[in-house]
């Protein structure tokens, strides 16, 4: 009969039999990151997205002691940007930034999509922010009804960033919830698609609020309405669509980060966890309040979700209007 083990043999045992157990757990989490990681905005630089991105960027990379560089891969409505990240490799090291109409609104307008919207995962949904719905004040429009009014009885231009745009979404959602008559026309960015309401070319649009608010304040153009739940920060006597009595116009941004659906998940929530530390950052919260963007913070199940309704609702609108990209 062997001699019954010493306390301090016992001890020796449970630490190596802890150690084995654990082994597992450390194949299942590697050290990440090692390396610079790229965070593929995929829209053009200078745009809410792209400033999230770099301001999140700034705060990982002191975080991690690691790279984290921003890219811009702009183009069909941010699909080429997606597709990039969708085609990495899921390691954690190529990130997107962009909003939720690239998976919301994209797969019902093109018929073609180089990925699919399973292909990537969201690790969070940063903020959200609505549209500035403003006209020129030629129109002697002065309330959200005095618009829908005028456009059931003659067409209404209608500016956006470019087809799929949440602009152009927004006159879509207009003409399906109240009948009114809204030409889309679609430019190559917000500056441009502001510059054709300033300059007569169109009667108005529904676009970035933060672009619109200076020539609001010089009298150029009219606000009738913000699409967000709440009034926007930076203009609060603007009402919502909610309190100019149309509430089925209401329509926000949502502002997230994906990565490929196969990255690991222990991966996954170090860079969620990184993103959400950035959020609540004061100096952080204060560019999102800048750019007119709230914070939502939702991960996992409850951005999936989110994202799900969104797709279904706005798939609905476009199969009623005819929304196609042009």
């Amino acid at each position: 009969m062997r001699p019954p083990l010493s306390s301090s043999s016992r001890r020796g045992c449970i630490a190596a039999l802890l150690a084995l157990a654990a082994l597992p757990v450390a194949a299942q989490a590697p050290a990440w990151p090692t390396r610079a990681v790229k965070f593929v905005n995929n829209f053009p630089a200078g745009g809410p997205s792209d400033l999230m991105a770099r301001s999140v960027a700034d705060v990982l990379q002191n975080q991690f002691k690691q790279p984290f560089v921003v890219e811009n891969k702009a183009g069909a409505s941010g699909n080429i940007g997606a597709d990039a990240v969708a085609k990495a490799a899921p390691d954690g090291y190529t990130v997107l930034f962009g909003i939720d109409s690239t998976f919301t609104v994209n797969p019902h307008i093109y018929k073609g999509m180089p990925f699919k919207p399973a292909d990537l995962r969201p690790v969070v949904i940063m903020a959200s922010s609505g549209l500035l719905v403003g006209v020129h004040p030629s129109t002697g429009f002065k309330s959200l009804a005095d618009l829908v009014n005028a456009a059931k009885a003659r067409p209404v231009t209608f500016s956006s960033a470019g087809s799929g745009s949440p602009g152009h979404l927004a006159a879509e959602v207009m003409t399906e919830a109240t009948g009114a008559k809204i030409t889309h026309v679609p430019y190559k960015g917000n500056t441009p698609a502001v510059t054709a309401i300033l300059s007569g070319e169109v009667n108005g649009g529904a676009l970035a609020t933060p672009g619109m608010l200076p020539h609001v304040k010089a009298g150029k153009i009219t606000p009738l309405a913000v699409t967000s739940r709440k009034r926007s920060s930076l203009a609060p006597e603007i009402p919502t669509v909610a309190e100019a009595g149309l509430p089925q116009l209401e329509q926000e941004v949502l502002y997230l980060a994906m990565v490929p659906a196969a990255t690991p998940e222990p991966v996954v929530q170090a860079l969620q966890k990184g993103m959400i530390d950035a959020l609540a950052r004061a100096d952080v919260r204060t560019r999102l309040e800048n750019l007119d963007l709230h914070y939502e913070g939702l991960t996992g199940a409850a951005a999936g979700k989110r994202l799900g309704e969104l797709s279904e609702r706005y798939g609905k609108v476009i199969r009623a209007t005819g929304m196609k990209v042009e």
